[in-house]
């Protein structure tokens, strides 16, 4: 007898795409799919009218506490987020990890107090920023992290407001030396930052009140500049065998970059963002709209759509952060980069697809199965038998004003907030048990959530 059965909705699956069947659960794994009512189950849900998909993998976020970004510090902070992520339609996320210190004494402390506050399961990146953090890298791989970031435009005090030190050229290619020996892949920031601190002089001397908003930000660190590094960074790791994820792919500039390295020979795998695909320079979203890479011209975003018509683009993620309002204040000058996303991740993805005549089935393997298939997540992504029973369970029907009050972060806003929403995220399981059911989040579903060690193929 299975434990589960979700009977009626419309499933999907790798083979065929969307199919009406019942979906059984055992254990906490995917058991199979059946005919409508052909089987037995201690508890069956009737989820008709529906769609079943496998749950979200976010492979960019970053857990912090307050305005810190670098790390959860107590259990609420993964509470909160694995709470917007449960919302979004996201069973399982990976965090970066920021420090300047050494990672060894505290994996262990870290892991533990993300457990005890999460829904979903969770993975890490480590940004490796120092000597001892390179030589750390083995074990880190061991430890089932085998992605690690370099933020390429920190250098020599840029990375001052993150506690981090300057690297160069030369660490990141033994850093990529090491990964590819260690049996990891970088995650680089790519950014010619030494370009951008000549460029945003300029700019604040054109546009000191930075009036031009958005497009003001954009102009400081434009698409060359993502481009450049990103080339610089592929061709590298061509050198060196190591493959490279390009994280939050922003431009046409960029994505033509990456493109150009993968023909090339390069391992590299595009990912962009939500919001480079529902917003732009045009938005009216101020200084709560900053985010690094910029938000970009219209143009560049219907270059990144064009990329997921043709699959050039293999995921997608948010890059959230939930740092709360407040970092947003003193105009685009002073404001903090970066902004929430894990709530409204499907719905507003689906919502935008919608509009522009892409189908789900376009997208479902970039937030599914490809980020597993990336990132060492083997029993996630699919909804196969064995397979972790991670799933989002969607009205597509649905119709849904953003709301302020429905957030789950802490963070408190949405540059979604006052949109449509054409979709909702109706229950969310993770590994076979709900943590929101029927759009409410499950408080007891508090320290479900387990660290989830990776090995990439």
């Amino acid at each position: 007898m299975m434990d589960l059965t979700l009977t009626g909705g419309t499933v999907w699956t790798d083979d065929h795409g969307f199919v009406e069947a019942d979906l059984m659960i055992e254990d906490g794994r995917v058991a199979g799919l059946a005919a409508e009512g052909g089987d037995e189950a201690r508890e069956r849900v009737d989820v008709t009218g529906l769609t079943i998909m496998p749950g979200v993998i976010d492979a960019h976020i970053h857990l912090g506490h307050g305005r810190d970004i670098s790390r959860p510090r107590v259990p609420s902070d993964a509470a909160s987020e694995t709470g917007a992520a449960a919302r979004g339609g996201v069973t399982c996320f990976l965090s970066y990890v920021l420090s300047a210190e050494p990672y060894q004494p505290v994996f262990g402390d870290l892991c533990s107090i993300t457990e005890q506050g999460a829904r979903i399961d969770f993975g890490f990146h480590c940004v490796i920023a120092t000597e001892e953090q390179l030589r750390e890298v083995p074990w880190l791989v061991s430890q089932g992290a085998p992605t690690a970031k370099l933020f390429m435009n920190i250098r020599g005090d840029e990375g001052a407001r993150l506690g981090l030190p300057g690297t160069d050229d030369g660490y990141l290619f033994r850093l990529l030396e090491t990964l590819r020996e260690a049996g990891g892949m970088l995650c680089p920031h790519p950014e010619n930052i030494e370009i951008a601190w000549v460029l945003r002089d300029r700019v604040m001397a054109e546009d000191p009140d930075a009036t031009g908003a958005l497009a003001t930000w954009n102009a400081t660190r434009p698409p060359f500049v993502e481009a450049e590094a990103l080339s610089r960074v592929a061709y590298l790791a061509r050198i060196t065998g190591t493959p490279v994820h390009a994280v939050h792919t922003s431009s046409a500039e960029a994505l033509a970059a990456a493109l150009r390295q993968r023909e090339a020979g390069s391992d590299v795998s595009i990912e962009t963002c939500i919001q480079y695909l529902t917003h732009d320079t045009d938005s009216d979203l101020g200084p709560v709209g900053k985010v690094n890479p910029p938000l970009r011209a219209p143009e560049d975003r219907e270059a990144l759509w064009e990329a997921i018509r043709k699959r050039q683009i293999d995921t997608i993620a948010t890059d959230h952060i939930h740092r709360p309002i407040e970092s947003k204040d003193g105009g685009i000058w002073k404001a903090q980069p970066g902004f929430p996303g894990l709530d409204t991740f499907l719905p507003a993805l689906i919502t935008e697809a919608k509009r522009r005549d892409v189908l789900l089935e376009t997208l479902v393997p970039l937030v599914t199965a490809n980020p597993a298939r990336r990132m060492g997540l083997a029993a996630k992504g699919r909804l196969v038998p064995g397979a972790d029973a991670d799933i989002a369970i969607l009205d597509l029907k649905a119709r849904n004003v953003m709301e302020r009050g429905a957030l789950a972060s802490d963070s408190g806003y949405s540059i979604y907030e006052g949109e449509t929403m054409e979709a909702s995220v109706v229950h969310t399981l993770s590994r076979g048990r709900f943590v929101l059911r029927d759009g409410a989040l499950i408080d007891d579903a508090v320290g479900h959530g387990r660290y989830v060690a990776r090995t990439l193929g």
